[in-house]
């Protein structure tokens, strides 16, 4: 087991937005052999988190990035066949 100290200070440079840009783009790596329809379901929820997050925590161009993922994602959802 890692000691607690050690991921703490590994995270500690970091802010929220980055940790969340991370779990994005892992997770839409993982969903690409499953289906379109389920990256772009993938890119609308983290659009609505990146919106959500509030904006002490993160700076504001993930607020931007939010609105981008919320505009894409549906028009993925749209003209993906399976």
């Amino acid at each position: 087991m890692i000691p607690l100290q050690i991921v703490d200070s590994f995270l500690l440079p970091y802010n929220v937005g980055q940790a969340l840009l991370l779990g994005f783009v892992l997770t839409t790596l993982a969903t690409l052999p499953v289906s379109r329809k389920a990256m772009a379901l993938n890119t609308m929820l983290f659009g609505v988190i990146f919106l959500l997050t509030p904006q002490s925590l993160v700076p504001v161009h993930y607020l931007f990035l939010g609105i981008v993922l919320c505009v894409v994602g549906p028009l993925v959802f749209v003209v993906s066949r399976k």
